[in-house]
Formats: C-alpha cells, sequence, structure tokens
C-alpha cells in the first residue's frame, strides 16, 4: 500500500523559505512522477511542481523561478524548497504520486496517492 507523508511546513515571514519534505512507500519509486499540489481555503487544488524519474521538472508560472523540486530515491524522498515565499503561497501543500511511469502532468486527476498535507503560512 502508497503512503506518503509530508513534513516541513510551518508559518513564515513574506520573503522567507521553507522546505517540505515527503516520505514515500512506494515499490519502484524512482519510476514515478512525483507531484506537489497547494490548495488555499475556497480553492481548488492546483499543481505546484513535479519531477519525473529521469529528474525533469515541471513547475506552475506562479511558483517559477521561486520554488524548486528534487527527489532522492535512494532514500524515497521528494522535496520542495521554496524560497521568496509570499502570502499568496499560502495553502496546505500536498505530496502525490502520479499514476503510471515515466510520464508526467500538471492534471491532479493523474495522480493515485496523497499525503495527509501539510500547512504552509506566509505572513505578510
Amino acid at each position: 500500500q502508497v503512503q506518503l507523508v509530508e513534513s516541513g511546513g510551518g508559518l513564515v515571514q513574506a520573503g522567507g523559505s521553507l522546505r517540505l519534505s515527503c516520505a514515500a512507500s512506494v515499490r519502484t519509486f524512482s519510476s514515478y512522477t512525483m507531484g506537489w499540489f497547494r490548495q488555499a481555503p475556497g480553492k481548488e487544488r492546483e499543481f505546484v511542481a513535479c519531477i519525473n524519474w529521469a529528474g525533469g521538472t515541471l513547475y506552475s508560472d506562479s511558483v517559477k523561478g521561486r520554488f524548486t523540486i528534487s527527489r532522492d530515491n535512494a532514500k524515497n524522498t521528494v522535496a520542495l524548497q521554496m524560497n521568496s515565499l509570499k502570502p499568496e503561497d499560502t495553502a496546505i501543500y500536498y505530496c502525490a504520486k502520479h499514476y503510471t511511469i515515466r510520464t508526467y502532468s500538471r492534471d491532479p486527476t493523474n495522480y493515485d496517492a496523497w499525503g495527509q498535507g501539510t500547512q504552509v503560512t506566509v505572513s505578510s
């Protein structure tokens, strides 16, 4: 059974940084694209970033240049380094596993396993 556990959320001032981590219990973890999504109160869940088996990455326009996604296949972890945080980055952040190997997507419906989420709050 797939299990994803996020950590690293918290409260930070605008302009600050946070690093989120996701520990995954996934067989053949290195083959799957892993993604980060977020959901703010009253809004739909939105794509943040993903990383595929080869280290290729996609970012949403709103975080490009500020956030960096990375993975450590030896440890079955994926991280999201968030710099220059803005109040509009406030949301619950979720780690997710893509449903198939060797492809990636911004569409949350293509992800079949999700963590419980970690709160990120950016104060102005």
